[in-house]
């Protein structure tokens, strides 16, 4: 059997080369953080494919893998786009078809620089089409601690994510009734000025070309939520008045494939905020190509933070959520923030 170390996969951002740097910097001047997230997600995900392929061939070698969550990302610190970027993956746990990719993304130095902790979902796949279907995987062996210990949270995540799922499905608390009253009740005031959820909004539309496609005739995942999470980041600049950067992937769930030809329209919109915190919820709705099929693809649930040019937290507004279905979402976003600030330490 397998053991979890001997499916490590390594991978080296070379960002000390100009051209690749240029690439990868959000504006062209020095900048703390000055580091384009969005390409950064592309490579993970390409990152966690190549780990769980490797694995997933040993015993099938025409299968393939497919995205199908991000648990979370997790940013420790802000990245230094004049240095290299090193991925350090392997396999945490492998359930009847699935596999749990952990990524630890850091600067090499003394000390290291951690930049981010992320977990990826991937399910191994045979076949192509309507005849695609899952195959059985056979498990690791754990003989380290550490080892068990990530099978372990692994699973954990997995339940908490599932406990969450039902928990938005339940009502209110005491505090979380008092908090949604007293965003109703502010409203009610004749100098209300504040920023209403319902208008902090951004979309944007395009189509899928053969360059974006991955393995035949599927359109590559990582691009997909880099696009989800740039139309995000510029939705919460709609909130933060100095410099939004990302701080944490709550999830990123993968429903539909998508498609040479297909249509796509991205939407995002602010649903939460708490002191220099914005939660933006983003989702991808697929189109097909003669318009007969209309499907959500993606949907994302980001969390930045508002900072100055040293990377200072400074506040952002409160928002105003007015609709029951506005509730909800603020609700969702406040038991994600609050899940995440309890277990991490977030930038």
């Amino acid at each position: 059997m397998t053991t979890p170390h001997e499916t490590s996969f390594y991978q080296t951002l070379s960002l000390s080369d100009p051209a690749l740097r240029r690439r990868f910097m959000v504006i062209d001047e020095p900048l703390q953080g000055n580091l384009r997230f969005g390409l950064l997600l592309e490579i993970l995900d390409k990152v966690a494919e190549e780990t769980a392929l490797n694995y997933v061939n040993r015993f099938y070698p025409e299968a393939r893998v497919v995205t199908a969550a991000i648990d979370n990302i997790l940013v420790r610190h802000a990245a230094d786009v004049t240095k290299d970027l090193v991925f350090e993956a392997r396999i945490n746990h492998v359930g009847r078809s699935s596999l749990e990719i952990g990524i630890r993304v850091e600067q090499p130095g003394e000390p290291a620089n951690h930049i981010a902790s992320c977990y990826f979902t991937m399910v191994a796949r045979s076949g192509m089409g309507d005849n695609a279907v899952s195959v059985a995987l056979p498990p690791l062996e754990y003989h380290e601690m550490t080892e068990q210990a990530r099978a372990r949270k692994a699973l954990e995540r997995r339940e908490e994510y599932k406990q969450q799922q039902v928990a938005l499905h339940e009502p209110p608390t005491r505090e979380e009734f008092e908090l949604l009253a007293s965003l109703h009740a502010a409203q009610e005031d004749y100098d209300f000025r504040g920023l209403l959820t319902g208008r902090l909004g951004a979309d944007a539309w395009e189509r899928m070309y053969p360059e974006q496609e991955n393995v035949p005739k599927k359109i590559f995942g990582g691009y997909l939520i880099r696009r989800a999470y740039e139309v995000a980041s510029i939705c919460s600049e709609l909130v933060a008045p100095d410099r939004s950067i990302i701080a944490a992937v709550n999830r990123i769930n993968f429903f539909h494939p998508v498609r040479m030809g297909d249509k796509l329209h991205h939407t995002s919109r602010v649903v939460y905020t708490n002191g220099s915190f914005v939660c933006v919820e983003a989702s991808i709705e697929r189109i097909s190509r003669e318009r007969t099929a209309k499907a959500l693809s993606n949907s994302c649930l980001f969390t930045f933070v508002n900072v100055d040019r040293n990377l200072v937290h400074r506040p952002v507004p409160p928002v105003y959520p007015t609709t029951y279905a506005e509730d909800a979402r603020y609700l969702a976003a406040h038991r994600s923030y609050q899940a995440i600030v309890a277990h991490h330490e977030i930038i």
